[in-house]
């Protein structure tokens, strides 16, 4: 018996439109990351970029629980000495939903060129409107 191993002509790409008001922020992340990966799909293989296209909406509108609101903090670095930057996630969701968001799902991605064409096919948007209405996205429901 072979084993089966997805070429490129094999995969085939679906959009899905996840709508993110009122869902639990790293609910959201770990299970758009599976998705990206293609892990829900049974050609699923680790080397090789399986994953469909995810469109997430109403990023500003996702919840976090507990007091991770005022307790986690994302950290940058200018580059300087001295330049370590802080801010609290209740400032980075309202000034930058998207970004945040995008980190998280980034994060949970395999690292190198094969994690960055991954990140490739995934779009956030802060509002309810989203560009790729031409490829018709399918919903995509997520586990509470």
């Amino acid at each position: 018996m072979n084993t089966f191993m997805p070429k490129a002509a094999d995969i085939q790409r679906k959009w899905y439109v996840v709508d993110a008001e009122g869902q639990v922020f790293g609910r959201v992340a770990s299970q758009v990351a599976n998705v990206l990966r293609g892990k829900n799909k049974p050609i699923y293989t680790p080397n090789v970029d399986t994953g469909d296209y995810v469109i997430i909406i109403n990023a500003d509108k996702i919840v976090m629980t507990g007091k991770k609101l005022d307790q986690k903090i994302y950290y940058h670095h200018s580059g300087y000495v001295g330049g370590l930057k802080e801010t609290k996630y209740r400032k980075l969701l309202a000034e930058k939903p998207e970004f945040a968001l995008r980190r998280a799902v980034v994060g949970m991605l395999p690292k190198g060129p094969l994690g960055r064409q991954m990140a490739r096919k995934l779009k956030v948007y802060a509002g309810p409107d989203y560009e790729q209405t031409a490829q018709k996205p399918e919903k995509l429901e997520l586990v509470k």
